[in-house]
């Protein structure tokens, strides 16, 4: 019988004598099941680990002795003075990595318990950086990039001697340089000299980075798009410096066209000539149709049945076709978009959108029309810009008003967003600002202007604490608001917006009670998150707000709520309670989805 940590095994060996007797059948089958019921490997313990008191020392000295000690279990050493002198040795080990050679550690266990042992420490003086000779040579010795390198993390003389952040050093050193081209780069003289009894360190680092290397020629293959287009989303040029940096964002603009199903942007290190690197990018072209289908749920809209089908590339122009179709309990609708890229692929388009909607929720009935022509820019500062013509034809009945009305708006809108990487982001902030234009001289019903404005924020205090606010507001500037149909007025309430309130039904309101939609809107939302686990949260928030047509009735909606950062966007479960005027109540309310 042996012991491991895999199980402990047992096998038995039934002896026969009498040959010549044949076995009866029952007797036969009880041997071999218990034969196989007693072959079957049972685990062993698992190994004990020993709980360490360590004293004398505390903050980073002692995170590293436990670090350093976490290893020791009763199975693999067993207690003895053999487990204590190498216990000894680690501790010593690891207040060394911080530069501590000159300590007293001494270990002793608990007599009523062996697998409790004491570790007194006296760390005594560390050993300091008496020279730090620290030479950059090569083009990076006029790098800015190095320059703060060296000023920030370079070991000087002075410090407590930290094996760890010179390792750190030396690898920052040889990372940047790849980062930035020096290819050749390589250390001339790499030493570090402890001298304990003079409690001195002496530090030699000279680097050389060499010549730094340039962007050689891009070529392409595997590719179904024109080349021109391709080489509008190149972010560098050839005979500039070469930063790893950029071919992340080659990578990530040919991502984003949707064009190709594989990406591979490297650098050919074999035809490197005349410090020039060659750029080699493989391309697999994205299918010609993508189909897909999805169900959800929110209070809002209730369920939600999703069809998407996509064209990402028609022809080498780049030119693509998606189609939208969502039906639901209270909505439904389909739009087609046709996307033309024009020189620079990624920053500039035009887009052709046609789309029609039914919806049928509160007092609202309204069948819609749309078609608008955008042009969208990419600008430098980070903005996108949109300058649009829409027509739109609405035939509907809002409350006691039956009426329908054919529009021509020209528009121009702005919105940036900005968020860290992650599914609930620990800073995002988004801006959106637009403006749609109506008047009867070009053919419109009805002549007005109408505002629109969204503002968020995300921000955190360490990992567990977050924080959401959310703006919303938008007016409509005309002598009458009856005029109007029921997509371009302005309803509040809903879980993107006051919760507490039912979706879309914070509104002025005829004498009949029934919501007419409002000339101006504007919410506010202020949340807080603490997270209890993983990727769950709890969520405490105030939203307030109103849509009014001559004076606002503000209405308060606060709760409780429960986040998930699911891998496909935050899963947000409140529960709500409306505060004041018609509406006020219980609300529960579920959405998937930004939180912006």
């Amino acid at each position: 019988m042996s012991h491991n940590n895999a199980g402990i095994h047992f096998y038995f060996i039934l002896l026969i004598r009498d040959f010549s007797t044949p076995m009866s059948t029952p007797a036969f089958l009880i041997t071999a099941v218990l034969a196989a019921i007693l072959s079957i490997s049972f685990p062993a313990w698992p190994a004990a680990p020993y709980q360490f008191h360590i004293e004398g020392v505390s903050g980073a000295l002692r995170d590293n002795i436990k670090i350093y000690l976490h290893k020791y279990t009763d199975t693999d050493h067993p207690p003895g003075l053999r487990l204590q002198t190498t216990i000894e040795q680690d501790a010593n080990t690891a207040l060394q990595a911080l530069g501590y050679y000159q300590s007293d550690i001494r270990v002793s266990h608990d007599p009523a318990n062996p697998a409790i042992l004491q570790v007194s420490v006296t760390a005594g003086e560390p050993v300091r950086i008496s020279q730090s000779d620290i030479q950059l040579t090569g083009d990076a010795a006029t790098d800015a990039d190095f320059a703060t390198l060296l000023a920030t993390q370079a070991p000087k003389p002075g410090q407590i001697l930290h094996h760890g952040a010179y390792d750190g050093f030396k690898s920052a050193l040889k990372s940047l340089a790849l980062r930035k081209g020096y290819f050749d780069a390589d250390f001339d003289v790499a030493r570090l000299e402890v001298a304990p009894e003079l409690q001195q360190a002496f530090v030699r680092l000279h680097f050389n980075s060499g010549t730094r290397y340039k962007f050689g020629a891009i070529s392409f293959s595997g590719h179904q798009i024109a080349e021109t287009g391709l080489r509008s989303l190149i972010p560098f040029n050839r005979g500039d410096y070469y930063l790893a940096s950029q071919l992340g964002e080659f990578n990530q603009a040919l991502a984003a066209t949707g064009w190709f199903s594989s990406i591979l942007v490297q650098g050919d290190t074999s035809q490197m000539q005349d410090f020039s690197l060659p750029i080699d990018v493989a391309l697999e072209p994205q299918r010609r149709n993508i189909i897909e289908t999805g169900i959800g749920y929110s209070t809002d809209v209730k369920a939600r049945l999703k069809l998407n089908w996509n064209k990402p590339w028609l022809n080498k122009a780049g030119h693509s076709l998606s189609t939208k179709l969502a039906v639901s309990e209270i909505e439904q609708s389909i739009e087609a978009a046709y996307k033309l890229p024009l020189a620079s692929v990624a920053n500039d388009f035009y887009q052709l959108q046609l789309g029609f909607r039914n919806r049928d929720n509160q007092d609202t009935q309204s069948r819609e029309s749309n078609l608008a022509l955008e042009r969208h820019w990419l600008l430098s500062s980070g903005w996108y810009r949109t300058a649009s013509v829409r027509w739109l034809y609405e035939d509907f009945v809002q409350a006691d008003q039956n009426d329908s009305i054919s529009l021509i708006m020209p528009g121009l809108s702005y919105n940036r967003t900005e968020q860290t990487s992650g599914a609930m982001p620990a800073s995002a902030n988004r801006l959106l600002l637009g403006v749609e234009v109506s008047d009867e001289a070009w053919g419109s019903d009805a002549s007005f202007v109408r505002l629109r404005s969204r503002l968020g924020w995300i921000g955190s205090a360490g990992d567990n604490h977050r924080f959401v606010t959310r703006v919303d507001a938008g007016a409509i500037l005309m002598e009458g608001l009856s005029q109007l149909p029921p997509s371009l007025r302005f309803f509040a309430g809903g879980d993107n917006s006051i919760r507490g309130y039912g979706y879309e039904t914070v509104s002025p309101r005829n004498s009949e009670d029934e919501l007419t939609g409002g000339r101006y809107m504007l919410t506010g939302a202020l949340e807080y998150q603490y997270r209890v686990k993983g990727n769950w949260w709890l969520a405490a928030f105030s939203d307030y707000g109103s849509a009014w047509d001559d004076t606002p009735d503000w209405v308060q909606g606060v709760g409780l709520g429960v986040r998930w950062a699911s891998p496909v966007g935050p899963v947000r479960l409140d529960f709500a309670w409306g505060l004041d005027g018609p509406g006020k109540g219980f609300q529960l309310h579920l959405a998937l989805g930004p939180e912006l």
